[in-house]
């Protein structure tokens, strides 16, 4: 049968370990039991038989065999097999201690399982149905459709699950105390409410009387309603360590496993206060990791925002940044109010993933990988599972930590020295997906330059050069293969208009470089990361090169882009024509060079992307030195217009809106070529006379907790302690100790936040420190600057 893998855990049993997969099937979940498998690491040869010594005389029973596989030192290695985990762990410990090198050490049994059976999500299954297992020990599981315990094997194979989703909410007390739970799925939503039931309530609210009722009744309809995926938002952070937490309060089991087991937890060793929660058979799936793995990026991730942004609705409470006051007030005085808002976070959260399609995009990671659905992050482990099974079968165990080069630094991407101006017409040419073209047009690769350092001694022609010193076999390697295969399936998925997958392979391929030049992978060394970024550096230089011998101007370059300014005597098909030229004279010279330079073909492609109508290369304020990585464009005509700013105050989240909406409209008129005297008058007025209050709030995050701010106190910790010191006045809670968001404006008497606003606003502020320094960023170039605009203006105040 095929199925998808949901959870995977290890069981120690008086005859070893056993492994456990739960299974996503057409025809309902199955538990998966694997026995038999043995913990294995790796000693070289030469220290094998101290090291049976070793583990004697600590009476660690192990086994141990000569393997046809060597280390990346070319030294043969012998694998040392256990029966129990915690055998495998001490004797890890005793090894090291004795300054026995041990590899792979670091792989669980669960993981190694899947891996070197190419499992990537997706598998086939044989075995024998164990009906005599007491799979279901938990009652209110009884309503799955299909549910067994198969003891058998695995191999890879392709199923695609449709799995099922939860969204959860928990209400609650500043003290944790439990007041209300939502559930939603888009055929039922239920709310359990604390309370006494009341008439002409909604039909969705469950009325239950007291936190014990609640808990119970919470673990009765997860089990029943049996979902593969439970979501939330800081579901594990907040929503499942508080039900853990009440659950042990009143000393409930928090069994909503689907074997009626509990939940197993575990900390993050190098941040002890995140979680991570397993669940056998389910997954928990929260809604900002998610968002942030699949590289959204929002000024915030509260619930309120980001679904203000993607869904244009928010949260139903009229005070969104005092909600906690305002749902214990509902709780107690309008407990059917307090229903529907709980209700609409779990919905908004729900109609979030619909919209971005983050299960299907975790799915489709995972079946690209093999990582657990649930996986933070977890690039270096998708590298492992994706190369370490084929350098074991090319005969080779991979390196551990530390194991590189280390004396050498790996560049970053190239940025080139901008030539600051206002243009008309430049074109943006762009490398497309840089940092892996050239690992597969230069066959960068962790074992490739093992066996290139070799090669390249008795036969350099077999070889292609790398950078400090490395070079790499031009026919054994592994990661060019990876990204090739991964490159045809997102060219797939974009025809497909699979917008889950392509964004998926797009981070799985970009991760490679980043895999790489991290400390924290196994295969790290400075000559492979440093063979990618400096050969970009190169490939950018001798681009510029060539476009400037052609008569155009190179103005900027940024890693993997080239800006080109044509001059101002074209029109908008003719500037089309000069940028695909541009880009097929470029590919063709590559192609030709790298024939004649190393004979490969190159899998470079550079693209034209973009054509600015007007294109502001500003300088570093108070220069004439020209920015990096700051810029603005007016790309597009008449209701296809659009204006485009990087790293200019209208992107950044520590400016005002005021700042925002003036930059914009100047820039618009500069680049329309329309007068802005009148308007930046009129903006300077209407901040002198109030008329854009609403828009002087700063919001910025309080990063750490507020004692920690010691010197140089930046603005937003000057108005959080001035409102907590209110807060503390008043008897009431402290909102700003640990962290968090804040909202402020700049008045006469320093920073104050919204709600404890006493003295006016500092008006000449804003326009000095807001307005003035946007418009002097850009009046420059057309002759002008804001002071003389201003002058006679702010004489009248």
């Amino acid at each position: 049968m095929s199925g998808f893998v949901l959870t995977r855990q290890i069981q120690e049993t008086v005859d070893g370990i056993r492994l456990i997969f739960w299974l996503q099937t057409a025809l309902g979940p199955v538990k998966l039991e694997v026995e038999g498998e043995q913990p294995v690491f790796f000693v070289e040869t030469d220290h094998a038989q101290l090291a049976a010594r070793i583990l004697k005389q600590h009476n660690i029973s192990h086994s141990c065999r000569e393997l046809n596989l060597t280390a990346f030192n070319h030294k043969k290695v012998t694998g040392f097999y256990f029966n129990r985990l915690s055998q495998f762990y001490v004797a890890r410990d005793r090894l090291k201690e004795q300054n026995i090198k041990v590899y792979e050490d670091d792989i669980r049994p669960d993981d190694r399982f899947l891996m070197e059976r190419f499992i990537y999500g997706s598998l086939v299954f044989t075995g024998a149905n164990a009906t005599n297992l007491p799979v279901i020990s938990h009652p209110q599981c009884a309503s799955a459709t299909f549910r067994q315990v198969e003891q058998g094997r695995a191999k890879a194979g392709q199923y695609t699950p449709s799995l099922s989703m939860l969204s959860l909410d928990v209400e609650c007390s500043f003290a944790g105390e439990l007041y209300s739970i939502g559930f939603y799925q888009d055929s039922r939503q239920v709310v359990i409410m604390i309370g006494e039931p009341q008439a002409n309530a909604a039909e969705y609210i469950v009325w239950v009387e007291d936190e014990k009722a609640l808990l119970h009744s919470t673990i009765h309809l997860i089990n029943s309603w049996d979902p593969d995926t439970i979501i939330g938002w800081n579901v594990v952070g907040f929503d499942m360590r508080l039900l853990q937490k009440r659950c042990d309060l009143h000393n409930i089991p928090f069994a909503i496993g689907r074997d009626g087991s509990i939940l197993q937890w575990r900390q993050n060793r190098l941040s002890p206060e995140q979680h991570f929660v397993m669940i056998p058979g389910r997954v928990t799936l929260d809604g900002i990791d998610l968002l942030k793995t699949a590289t959204y990026n929002f000024p915030s991730f509260s619930l309120e925002h980001v679904s203000q942004t993607l869904l244009g609705l928010g949260k139903d409470i009229d005070d969104v940044d005092n909600r906690g006051e305002e749902i214990t007030r509902k709780f107690h005085q309008d407990k059917q109010a307090l229903a529907k808002y709980n209700l609409m976070d779990c919905k908004l959260v729900w109609d979030i993933f619909i919209k971005t399609q983050l299960l299907e995009f975790a799915i489709l990671r995972s079946t690209l990988t093999g990582l657990e659905l649930d996986r933070i992050g977890g690039s270096v482990a998708a590298f492992t599972n994706l190369y370490l099974p084929k350098l074991h079968r090319a005969g080779f165990i991979a390196p551990n930590l530390g194991d590189g080069e280390r004396d050498l630094v790996s560049p970053g991407g190239y940025v080139m020295d901008s030539i600051p101006g206002l243009y008309k017409n430049v074109l943006v040419l762009d490398f497309k997906s840089l940092y892996p073209s050239i690992i597969r047009t230069f066959k960068i690769d962790p074992m490739g330059m093992v066996m290139g350092m070799e090669q390249a001694e008795s036969a350099p022609q077999a070889v292609i050069p790398g950078y400090d010193g490395a070079s790499f076999s031009r026919e054994q390697h592994f990661l060019p293969e990876i990204i090739e295969s991964l490159w045809a399936e997102r060219d797939k998925a974009k025809a497909q208009k699979n917008a889950p997958l392509s964004q998926a392979i797009k981070i799985i391929m970009n991760s490679f470089y980043g895999v790489l030049g991290s400390t924290g992978c196994r295969f790290f060394d400075p000559r492979l990361s440093g063979s990618i970024t400096k050969r970009s550096h190169d490939l950018l230089k001798t681009t510029q090169r060539w476009i400037d011998d052609l008569g155009y101007k190179v103005i900027y370059g940024d890693t993997d882009s080239i800006f080109v300014s044509i001059g101002e005597g074209h029109d908008d098909g003719k500037a089309q024509e000069i940028g695909k030229e541009l880009m097929a004279l470029i590919n063709a010279r590559w192609q030709q060079k790298l024939t004649d330079d190393y004979q490969i073909d190159s899998a470079l492609e550079i693209e034209f992307e973009t054509h600015f109508h007007t294109f502001l290369m500003p300088t570093v304020r108070g220069t004439d030195i020209g920015t990096k990585k700051r810029y603005a464009g007016l790309v597009g005509r008449k209701e296809h217009e659009q204006l485009v700013f990087k790293g200019l105050e209208s992107v950044r989240t520590d400016w005002t809106e005021l700042a925002k909406c003036f930059q914009q409209n100047l820039y618009l008129k500069v680049f329309h070529n329309e007068p802005v005297e009148d308007y930046i008058r009129e903006m300077v007025n209407g901040t002198m006379d109030g008329k854009f209050d609403h828009m002087l709030t700063y919001r910025k995050r309080l990063r750490r907790k507020l004692d920690d701010y010691q010197k140089n106190v930046p603005p937003h910790v000057k108005a959080a302690r001035h409102a907590d010191d209110i807060h503390k006045a008043n008897n009431q809670p402290l909102r700003y100790q640990n962290k968090g968001w804040i909202e402020y404006v700049m008045t006469v008497a320093g920073p104050q936040t919204l709600e404890h606003q006493q003295a006016p606003i500092d008006y000449q502020l804003y326009i000095d420190r807001q307005l003035a320094a946007i418009a002097d960023g850009i009046l420059p170039f057309i002759g002008k600057d804001f002071s003389s605009i201003c002058d006679q203006q702010m004489q009248l105040f």
